[in-house]
């Protein structure tokens, strides 16, 4: 039983299963975002009327299988915002676990215990879900390593799923090194081209419009870390990736994930009438008004972007891009502030997102000892080949 929870990662500390003996990640342990299938265990998914309405599950997802059969141990089930849908991690019925690295600074969302599991050391690794975030926005605030898959390179069986279209299964860690061998165990291989066992990354791009989105307090510590990844590529090119600008990135992101959302869980919601907290209800309530729209338009933006991104990409090319704009706000902080701060990372956020492209996110200290995170994206399925190189090049 995890026994420092001072931090508060765990919903439920007691949830424990060992690991196969021999395996790969032999006497590591890893925290599981209370979405994932634990046989015997009763996911909450942050919200008091999933629990009621929803039995223990019969067998382990997918995700977490393989790891216990890797070897790692289960140590304790992590917070998650209300069904996955913020980037705050101030849950209201359960409580906002405290950022170890950032103190008095939210966790961000929704992967928020998963991200405190690992910056407060409880946890050598945790499993989290990253749909428009979850995953690089609190590795990004909690200041450790983060990583979103290409959509479909890991399983999402036994996950709650919160916009199937976008849902990746991913993992934090406080060292590339972990980060790729836990990509060893859950990236499939038959969805990953030959190639991406390779670490060399030919081209490496700087988009001005995604710096220019960085805090002016803040852009110079996220420099420092340009500068240190641009030695390992072979070319640093400069150049602009939304011909549309990414405020119409983001809105075609909220519109189509928005719609998938509803669609998934509003048959729950209107059947169950749940109480969720006042951003979250404000949230799916805007996701019903605009489900049975005509989303043709976004849809065909979403595959011009795509084809655009994987096309400069390559298999050898990669961006890099702030995570978010700048440290984790503050707890308590306004609903109006908070959602400024949430749109500026979702407009970093949804390139991968809307292009199902894997990235990678890094803690850099920022103003004031504060985390910051830098990421890198790098071409579809090139998943292998992004965290080999960033383990090679970020010395």
């Amino acid at each position: 039983m995890v026994t420092n929870n001072q931090h508060g990662a765990f919903i439920v500390p007691e949830l424990e299963v060992t690991g196969r003996k021999q395996g790969v990640l032999e006497g590591l342990s890893f925290a599981v975002k209370d979405v994932f299938a634990v046989a015997g265990h009763s996911s909450s998914a942050g919200n008091p009327g999933w629990l009621r309405s929803h039995e223990a599950s019969a067998a382990h997802a997918a995700a977490v299988l393989k790891l216990l059969e890797a070897g790692a141990s289960l140590r304790g089930a992590a917070h998650t915002d209300e069904l996955m849908y913020s980037l705050g991690g101030e849950n209201y019925h359960y409580g906002t676990p405290l950022n170890p690295r950032g103190p008095g600074r939210i966790p961000g969302g929704s992967s928020s215990g998963s991200a405190v599991a690992v910056a407060s050391g409880v946890a050598d690794f945790a499993l989290g879900t990253d749909t428009g975030g979850s995953i690089r926005v609190p590795a990004s605030y909690c200041g450790v390593y983060g990583f979103r898959p290409t959509h479909g390179a890991v399983e999402m069986d036994g996950v709650i799923p919160l916009a199937p279209g976008f849902d990746t299964v991913g993992w934090m860690a406080d060292s590339p090194e972990l980060l790729r061998r836990i990509g060893e165990v859950l990236l499939r291989k038959d969805q990953l081209p030959l190639q991406q066992n390779s670490d060399r990354m030919s081209k490496l791009y700087i988009p001005a419009d995604c710096w220019a989105l960085a805090e002016a307090a803040s852009s110079e510590f996220l420099q420092e870390g340009l500068h240190r990844l641009q030695a390992g590529a072979d070319e640093s090119l400069e150049t602009v990736i939304s011909a549309e600008g990414l405020k119409t990135w983001m809105d075609v992101f909220r519109e189509l994930q928005g719609t998938e959302i509803w669609a998934t869980h509003g048959a729950w919601i209107e059947q169950e009438q749940p109480v969720f907290g006042p951003d979250i209800a404000a949230r799916f309530t805007w996701a019903a008004t605009i489900a049975g729209e005509d989303h043709s338009r976004s849809m065909s933006l979403r595959q011009e972007i795509t084809a655009r991104l994987r096309d400069l990409l390559g298999e050898d090319g990669c961006l890099v891009i702030p995570t978010v704009p700048g440290p984790a706000p503050l707890r308590g902080g306004d609903l109006q502030q908070l959602e400024l701060n949430r749109s500026g990372a979702m407009m970093l956020c949804c390139i991968a997102g809307l292009a199902g492209l894997p990235q990678i996110t890094l803690p850099v200290p920022g103003p004031g000892g504060l985390p910051l995170g830098l990421s890198v994206i790098g071409g579809h399925g090139q998943d292998l080949r992004l965290l080999s190189w960033v383990r090679q090049n970020w010395k």
